[in-house]
């Protein structure tokens, strides 16, 4: 392949799957500094892409378990929120096919903001269902915030389009019909809670920054509501805001 422009190996390479292809063995002994560059780039995205699927396989143990036991629609559960000084707590229910692969998919929490919104827009497409439920901040302070995650769950389990016959839940009972699994760090260990997280963390964080416009001055679009210094130094200077949860310190103490 050596009367082949670099250009046009660089498509060719694009299209390769395995390093054992006739192709890429061929292109192995061009001597040309350009072509060794490619392959080179080629062979680091191949590992990035290989230890992604891994650790999606890691990640499907649970639900793969449960489908040989029986069970067909598993819902994944969690929420984002319960932290914050202000905002509302916002969970997520999502049951994805048994055939899906999203290429990258872990905790929201680990996740750049960029990474998030495109896995969002992923599993909104592909997922088969997906259900959200959120408790505002005055509603928060009414029955405490532990109540208030339980009932944006159960909320978001009610919007499912198709009913669940298994939920994996991040850390947490609750009181329904549904055969229930609670798993300490859930959206590190299940696909489908950790599909949740993402569907929860973004939704949670666009109502932020519309909130920011809403209440300019306190910084929404950028803490979310959790008590940095920033938004410390703005409860200072200009006091809680309707979205401030009044139950929550500081914020409590100045009532």
């Amino acid at each position: 392949m050596k009367s082949i422009a670099i250009q046009e190996i660089k498509d060719i390479i694009a299209n390769i799957t395995d390093e054992n292809d006739p192709i890429f063995v061929e292109l192995a002994e061009d001597s040309r500094k350009g072509v060794q560059s490619l392959l080179k780039k080629w062979q680091r995205e191949h590992q990035i892409r290989e230890e992604k699927k891994q650790r999606f396989i890691h990640m499907s143990q649970y639900e793969i378990a449960a489908r040989k036991e029986g069970f067909e629609w598993i819902a994944g559960i969690d929420e984002v929120g319960r932290g914050p000084l202000a905002g509302p707590v916002v969970s997520a229910a999502v049951i994805l096919r048994p055939d899906q692969y999203i290429e990258g998919l872990d905790d929201s929490k680990k996740m750049s903001g960029k990474n998030r919104n495109k896995l969002y827009e992923q599993i909104k497409e592909e997922a088969v269902a997906i259900g959200i439920g959120v408790i505002y901040s005055d509603e928060i302070d009414q029955i405490n915030i532990f109540e208030a995650t339980k009932k944006s769950m159960l909320q978001a389990i009610k919007q499912l389009s198709q009913e669940p016959d298994l939920l994996l839940i991040d850390a947490l009972h609750l009181n329904t019909p549904y055969t229930e699994q609670s798993i300490v760090k859930g959206d590190a260990n299940s696909i489908s809670i950790a599909a949740a997280s993402i569907i929860a963390k973004v939704t949670r964080d666009r109502m932020m920054a519309e909130y920011d416009k809403q209440y300019p001055g306190y910084g929404f679009a950028q803490h979310m509501g959790y008590g940095t210094k920033a938004h410390l130094a703005a409860i200072d200077a200009f006091g809680a805001c309707p979205i401030h949860r009044k139950s929550f310190e500081p914020i409590k103490s100045m009532k």
